[in-house]
């Protein structure tokens, strides 16, 4: 069985003259936590919204869970839990009974209902609050009672829509923790505009741009686009001397393309920062000619360009080029499944062939067989 969650292909939709998605494909497999990343406007929530079957695109079309969003739209519907940007709660209840209500419209009754909003409650560490009205609740406690109405029915795909909204630090923290243990066991779609929640949260990242996707990689490989990263170097000593003679060192280091000195903390340190020539990481090399030239290392630390410069590139620069180059990366990825399976299809024929022709060559053996099971059936 394929464990291909979500599959979008070429997905367009246009409001009149306005194009807000353009030919965006795309696909999520099982126990995935992917970030969906974007700046405002840029498609983010139309992407959701035809996963979910709240709008039709204008062409293009989704599989979530094997039903086409078109062809079976309450089999995509039952196969996701969906929280909305703005989480949608009735705030007069009780939040025991709003996922009661939840489950029944669901199609859950009886002892079967109480599993399910036991389990929610659980994941979603919701006991304490279980009594209350929603609408004493914290922003926190809401997204979680949001997330858990999502729950409920034990959905193998789970879409949030921008969940981490208008929490403080604290609140997204518990969230970010959440959803993490939840992506475990489901696919988890993360729509955010927040590059660090997709860093410490996601596996991988889609980011879009004006209708068109841009990127489709994981965030080490988002980070690698940035550029060469800084190694940043401390000795002990003090004046131009020894500087000079760090700085030489350093320079000699190979793989090194410049070296900057910096003010240190203390008097007696020498700061220095390290541009490297490619992507080839010279900690090694750096701490071995430290080493040679006596010289007294106190720190040595490489730092990488963050997201956020990756982001800005994307979203600002030539979205069209960039969403060719991310579609024909796609396309080599699905070449290359597509070869391996027809590898595995030629394999298993080939073995079909080999054992057909063993039997024909020993039909003595075949007959063997056949007495064998006749006689079994017999002793039964």
């Amino acid at each position: 069985m394929s464990d291909l969650m979500i599959e979008a292909r070429d997905l367009t939709k246009q409001y009149g003259p306005a194009t807000a998605l353009k030919d965006v494909s795309f696909e999520v497999r099982k126990g995935e936590v992917l970030g969906f990343l974007g700046p405002n406007g840029a498609g983010k929530t139309t992407t959701m919204k035809i996963l979910t079957c709240f709008i039709a695109p204008t062409s293009g079309t989704a599989k979530v869970n094997g039903a086409d969003i078109f062809e079976d739209p309450m089999a995509v519907r039952s196969a996701i839990g969906y929280l909305p940007e703005s989480t949608p709660l009735y705030t007069e209840m009780l939040v025991l009974e709003y996922l009661e209500f939840v489950a029944k419209m669901r199609g859950f009754k009886g002892e079967d209902a109480r599993k399910r909003i036991k389990k929610a409650v659980e994941q979603t560490t919701l006991g304490d609050v279980i009594a209350k009205e929603i609408r004493a609740l914290s922003k926190g406690y809401r997204q979680r009672v949001g997330l858990a109405q999502a729950l409920v029915h034990e959905p193998p795909v789970l879409i949030l829509d921008e969940p981490m909204s208008g929490l403080d630090p604290n609140q997204a923290a518990e969230i970010r923790d959440l959803i993490k243990a939840i992506g475990r066991e489901r696919t988890v779609i993360l729509s955010t505009h927040d590059l660090g929640e997709v860093q410490v949260t996601c596996d991988r990242v889609l980011i879009i741009a004006k209708g068109r996707l841009v990127a489709d990689d994981t965030p080490d490989e988002l980070r690698d686009r940035a550029g060469k990263a800084s190694y940043f170097v401390t000795f002990k000593g003090e004046g131009a001397d020894a500087a000079k003679k760090a700085r030489d060192v350093l320079g000699d280091v190979p793989g090194i393309a410049s070296v900057r000195q910096r003010e240190a903390e203390a008097k007696d340190e020498l700061l220095f920062t390290l541009v490297p020539k490619d992507a080839t990481d010279v900690r090694a090399a750096i701490f071995q000619a430290a080493v040679k030239n006596e010289l007294v290392m106190l720190g040595l630390e490489k730092k990488s360009e963050g997201l956020d410069k990756v982001f800005r590139d994307l979203t600002t620069g030539d979205t069209a080029g960039a969403a060719a180059a991310t579609k024909s990366k796609r396309d080599a990825k699905i070449d290359e499944a597509r070869e391996k399976k027809k590898a595995r299809d030629e394999g298993k024929k080939s073995a079909s062939a080999d054992e057909g022709k063993k039997s024909a060559a020993d039909p003595a053996d075949s007959t063997k067989k056949s007495d064998a099971s006749k006689g079994a059936e017999g002793d039964a």
